[in-house]
Formats: structure tokens, C-alpha cells, sequence
């Protein structure tokens, strides 16, 4: 089994259970691009130690695929496309299947590279066992792992909205902001890209301490090289980039 490892809950618990069934058979592989967060690179890494895991960086190059940078709705097509490319190598030479880390809880957003993985032959374990995010987090806290509660950490391209192209150098600033926010003890955060403007997106719960410390907020982001950093009052929400897609959407219908 060769499991697609980005770090976060979902494929960190599929990557421990993999391992601790298969022993070397199982293979946690995780894709390195400007899309990933330097953090998580890292953390995989350190998991990988921590866990014994057989583990592999291998580089993608979505960026190099205009159909991914032009970022419309299929953006993330092409990133699983690009993924499956990367892993179907080393799944062959193996005998392997490729897995990801979808849960039920997923299939109620816009995620197209659900299709592209699919469409070349990956498995989803946690749907073919009815898991949700939160069984989950039930089952990595029962079983010790760190990961039981980590933050949702999707690739920064989510950050960005549809139809502004996504670039390295857009990439680099998003991490730059968010590390540097996390760096203040916020943990669930997202910086949504608008060229020159951010807008913040915490925990409901740390909205007033954003506001509290909005000196030391904006001199972050700023250095991440924005003019404007806005905090949105909703705060953190999981793919709300996914929402505005949906009501274009209907608009135009």
C-alpha cells in the first residue's frame, strides 16, 4: 500500500494503520511542491521518525500544468492528477495500491481530485469503512497519536480564489503569513489571498485576541509582503472559497 501522506489527520491516521498492518508493505509517500506548507513538510518528516514509517518525498511540478495555475474550478484536478502521477511509479514497482485519506465528511464538498484519483485507480479507505473527521479524531486519540487533533491544513493553492492564477510567488506569501501568525500561537488559520489584501480567517474563539493583537497581526502579514490585512468576523471556515465556487455557480445558471 502506498499511502499519499500530506501530514494532516486523515492521511497521518491511514499512515499509522497502514504501517502498523503492513509493516514495510506499506509506504507513506508525501508530495512536495510550493503548494505545501514548509510546516508540513516538516511534520511529515518528524511523524515518519516518530513512527517508524517508511517514508518518501517525492517532488510534484503542478505548478508547471496551466490547466492547475490558471486555477478554476477543476484546480484540483490537476493537483491529484499530478499526485497520481507522481505515486503510480512507485506503486508499480511495488505491487501497490495508492490510498488517500478521504474521509465521508469530504464527499459533501466541491473536491474534483476525488475524481482524478479515482479515474486512476486510488482507493479510499476511510469511505469504504464509513469514516468521518470525527471518528477519525476518536480513533488517533484512542490509539496515542499526536495527530488526533490537528488543525485542517489544506495545500495554500485553497487560499486563493478561483480565477487568480496561482504562483509561486502567491504561494510563498500565503506561507510566509501563515507561518508568521502561527509563530503567535494562532493554530486554526487560514490568510486568504486578494493580490495586495488578506483577509484572516481564525478560530471563532481567537477573533478577539486577533483583534486584541492586531499590531503584532499586521506587522506579520505585511512582512509576507500585503498592504491590507482584514480579519474576516466569521472566522476559520473549511473551504468557504468552495462556497463562493457553488454560488457562481448558481448565479450563472
Amino acid at each position: 500500500m502506498v499511502v499519499a501522506f500530506s501530514g494532516g489527520a486523515d492521511s497521518a491516521f491511514l499512515a499509522w494503520v497502514a504501517h502498523d498492518t503492513l509493516g514495510e508493505r506499506a509506504h507513506a509517500v508525501t508530495a512536495i511542491s510550493p503548494s505545501l506548507a514548509p510546516e508540513e513538510e516538516s511534520d511529515c518528516r518528524a511523524l515518519a521518525l516518530e513512527w517508524g514509517l517508511r517514508w518518501t518525498p517525492v517532488v510534484t511540478q503542478e505548478l508547471a500544468n496551466p490547466a492547475y495555475s490558471a486555477n478554476d474550478g477543476q484546480r484540483c484536478y490537476w493537483c491529484k492528477a499530478e499526485l497520481m502521477d507522481a505515486l503510480a511509479p512507485l506503486a508499480e514497482r511495488e505491487g501497490a495500491k495508492v490510498v488517500l485519506g478521504v474521509n465521508v465528511d469530504d464527499l459533501g464538498d466541491h473536491r474534483p481530485g476525488q475524481r482524478a484519483a479515482a479515474e486512476r485507480g486510488a482507493a479510499f479507505p476511510l469511505l469504504e469503512t464509513g469514516f468521518t473527521k470525527a471518528d477519525v479524531r476518536a480513533w488517533s486519540s484512542r490509539l496515542g497519536l499526536r495527530t488526533w487533533d490537528k488543525p485542517a491544513a489544506a495545500c495554500l493553492a485553497s487560499r486563493v480564489p478561483y480565477g487568480t492564477p496561482v504562483t509561486l510567488g502567491v504561494l510563498s506569501s500565503v506561507a510566509q503569513a501563515e507561518s508568521a501568525l502561527r509563530s503567535l500561537g494562532f493554530r486554526q488559520l487560514r490568510v486568504r489571498h486578494y493580490g495586495s489584501l488578506a483577509r484572516l480567517e481564525v478560530h471563532p474563539d481567537e477573533l478577539a485576541r486577533a483583534f486584541e493583537e492586531r499590531k503584532a497581526v499586521v506587522g506579520a502579514v505585511r512582512q509576507a509582503g500585503y498592504t491590507y490585512v482584514t480579519l474576516d468576523l466569521e472566522g476559520f471556515r473549511c473551504g468557504n472559497l468552495n462556497q463562493a465556487l457553488s454560488d457562481s455557480v448558481r448565479a450563472t445558471a
